[in-house]
């Protein structure tokens, strides 16, 4: 394996032209993002009013195909609202995947709601809809057009898929099956901006959908999120709870409602404007690198390149490589940070983190395969 990992190395080195610190993904800013800053700044409205903030939201429909968009300062506070707008209350139930990034779980429990976790697809690494159809099946039972939990008691109210590493996952057979069953699709697209299923951007197919910029993103704001929905009363509704419920008056102060200070400042948006412009570029420069990294591991029988799933097109966000087993994963990930290349495992499974243990979730058989043999490696646009 040293010798291999040495090669791979030596590849990555060459393709991004340095031998010094590699990052996983790493943001560039080479557009208009010092003009739109510096013209943000001269203006004076940095906080979250601005023309920037209603710029980004309009060029983001344009891009995604939503009629909506709300900017948010963050992805999670993005799905943290959109639950929400879904009607996720306390005592509620919500459908997600084991395998993803804390934050999906997080915003669930914000709601004072309670992740049940399933198993993914070992193509897309996203929800399966085999194990979400077989879940309800065995577990469930429609009332009154709500869900319920035979185990629980508990009404299922949303289901939140995540496109892991821009991958998209099955969604149309997805928001399918959550709609004979009363339940609302809330896609989790964090990590999907530029990913289409079907020729649909992945974010549209469920009542609402949520974006992340954050430095690591493929486009970032600095931190920064973006809710997306075709019905005008949830868009209204997401702005409203995401600008602490204020009711709109010259000077009084009322608020009906609980709300949250989650409205993206003009400061980030004006560096989202910038790196929107950026993203067509980014996208077509990512999927040159995913074909260069798919070439070259081709040579490898116990190394697998992920690629797009059937039917989607991904935007490459992190490109990641299946080993055949945790030994021979773990071997590399020593190997390549010792060489200054950054490389890191998939996340702990959500199912077994202390504060996610008791919750309810099936067999989970492909995650727990996936998260001991995935590999993220390099994936920054190349300059």
């Amino acid at each position: 394996m040293t010798q291999k990992c040495n090669d791979i190395v030596q590849f990555i080195q060459e393709t991004y032209r340095t031998q010094e610190f590699i990052p996983l993904h790493e943001p560039r800013f080479r557009g208009n993002e010092k003009r739109y800053l510096n013209e943000c700044i001269d203006s004076t409205f940095v906080s979250s009013v601005g023309k920037f903030v209603d710029r980004a939201e309009e060029d983001f429909t344009a891009f995604v195909g939503a009629k909506y968009a709300v900017a948010t300062v963050n992805g999670t506070s993005a799905l943290h609202v959109a639950l929400l707008c879904a009607g996720v209350k306390n005592g509620d139930e919500v459908l997600t995947q084991a395998l993803s990034f804390v934050a999906t779980a997080n915003a669930i429990s914000y709601c004072g709601a309670k992740p049940i976790f399933l198993d993914v697809s070992r193509k897309s690494m996203g929800m399966s809809p085999e194990a979400l159809e077989n879940f309800l099946t065995q577990n469930c039972q429609i009332e009154n057009r709500q869900c319920i939990n035979k185990t629980t008691q508990k009404v299922i109210k949303a289901c939140v898929p995540m496109h892991t590493f821009g991958h998209p996952c099955q969604i149309d057979t997805i928001a399918e099956i959550c709609s004979r069953w009363h339940i609302t699709l809330v896609e989790d697209a964090a990590e999907s901006l530029g990913s289409y299923y079907r020729t649909k951007h992945t974010g549209t197919f469920g009542k609402l959908g949520c974006f992340s910029f954050n430095g690591n993103k493929i486009i970032t704001a600095g931190g920064g999120g973006m809710i997306v929905t075709d019905d005008a009363d949830l868009a209204q509704k997401a702005k409203h709870i995401s600008t602490t419920a204020k009711v709109p008056h010259k000077w009084e102060y009322v608020h009906d409602m609980m709300g949250y200070n989650y409205r993206m400042p003009n400061l980030n948006a004006a560096l989202l404007v910038a790196q929107l412009e950026e993203l067509s570029e980014f996208l077509h420069n990512k999927r040159s690198l995913a074909e260069k990294y798919n070439d070259f591991f081709s040579k490898y029988d116990d190394i697998e390149f992920i690629k797009e799933p059937k039917g989607a097109q991904s935007n490459y966000w992190l490109n990641a490589l299946a080993f055949q087993n945790k030994g021979q994963r773990d071997a590399f990930l020593e190997c390549c940070n010792a060489n200054n290349v950054m490389t890191r495992p998939i996340w702990q499974l959500l199912s077994e983190l202390e504060i996610y243990r008791e919750c309810q979730k099936d067999t989970l058989a492909n995650s727990f395969a996936l998260s001991e043999t995935i590999v993220n490696i390099p994936s920054s646009v190349v300059l």
